[in-house]
C-alpha cells in the first residue's frame, strides 16, 4: 500500500534524503532508527506531503496513486494520518473541535477522549499549557478520529514520562490492530490476516518495542537507509556499538 522509489528530497539546496526505497504492505508495521539529522522526520514529512521538502527525483506510491505531489489535505483524505513529535500551539481552536475536524463526521469524541484518559483537555486550546505527555495523548486521540490507513510516528515516546508510555505505548498498538488483548482467543495467522493498517515508526530509545510488535527496521544514517532487519536486532546492534559500526556492519 506504500512504494517509495528511489526517493530524493531537498531543502533549499540541500539533498537530505539521497535514493530511499522502502514498501510497506497492508497490515506491517515498520520501525525506523537513526542519529540526529539523518533525515527521520524528513521522510516523514516528505510522506506527508509537506511542501518545503521538496523531491528532487523517485515517486511515493499509496494505494496505488502517485501521490509524490499530492497536497497535504488530500494525503490526509485518501488515509495517511501523523503524530508529531512537537506539535504546535494553537490558540483558538479548543482540542474537541479538532478531534471533530480530523473525524469528518459523527464521532463520540467523549468516548475516545475516555479511552486516552483525556477527558479534562477537550475546551482546552489544542496544546496549550500541555505537558509532554498531554501532547502525545492528544495526537493519537485525533489519529484515533482520522481513522487512517497509513500512521506515521515521529517518536511517540518523546517527552513522556513513566506514567504516560504504558498508555501511549498500548494506545498504538491498539491503532495499529497489533493488541494481543483485543484478539487473543484468535491464532497468529488469523490476527495478521485482519490487519489492515500500516505504521511507520521513528524512535531514538527503543521504548516503543516493549509495546508494539514491529515487523520490519532500518536504519537511516545520513539521509540513506543502510539497513533492513529485525527491530530488536538493530536495537541491540545501536546500543551495543552505535550507529556508525551498526552501519558498517550493515555494508
Amino acid at each position: 500500500m506504500l512504494q517509495i522509489e528511489d526517493l530524493q528530497v531537498m531543502i533549499g539546496n540541500k539533498e537530505i534524503l539521497k535514493h530511499i526505497d522502502l514498501e510497506i504492505r497492508p497490515g506491517e508495521t515498520h520501525v525506523m532508527f537513526g542519529p540526529n539529522g539523518s533525515g527521520k522526520t524528513s521522510l516523514l514529512m516528505t510522506i506527508m506531503g509537506y511542501p518545503q521538502y521538496r523531491v528532487a527525483g523517485g515517486k511515493i506510491v499509496f494505494k496505488g496513486e502517485d501521490i509524490t505531489y499530492m497536497p497535504i489535505n488530500e494525503r490526509a483524505k485518501l488515509g495517511i494520518g501523523v503524530s508529531y513529535q512537537r506539535p504546535p500551539t494553537i490558540h483558538g481552536v479548543r482540542t474537541r473541535q479538532m478531534v471533530q475536524i480530523c473525524a469528518e463526521g459523527d464521532v463520540d469524541v467523549e468516548a475516545l477522549a475516555e479511552k486516552m484518559n483525556f477527558s479534562g483537555f477537550l475546551e482546552r486550546d489544542i496544546n496549550a499549557g500541555f505537558s509532554g505527555g498531554e501532547i502525545k495523548r492528544s495526537e493519537l486521540l485525533q489519529l484515533m478520529a482520522q481513522d487512517a490507513d497509513l500512521l506515521l510516528f515521529d517518536e511517540p515516546e518523546s517527552g513522556v514520562d513513566l506514567e504516560n508510555i504504558s498508555l501511549i505505548g498500548n494506545s498504538i498498538s491498539e491503532l495499529l490492530q497489533r493488541d494481543f488483548k483485543l484478539n487473543a482467543h484468535k491464532s497468529q495467522k488469523e490476527r495478521r490476516k485482519e490487519r489492515t493498517r500500516m505504521g511507520l515508526i521513528i524512535t531514538h530509545t527503543g521504548f516503543i518495542l516493549d509495546y508494539v510488535t514491529a515487523d520490519k527496521g532500518q536504519v537511516l544514517y545520513n539521509g540513506m537507509l543502510t539497513c533492513t532487519s529485525h527491530p530488536r536486532e538493530i536495537f541491540r546492534c545501536i546500543s551495543k556499538v552505535g550507529y556508525g559500526e551498526c552501519v558498517k556492519c550493515a555494508i
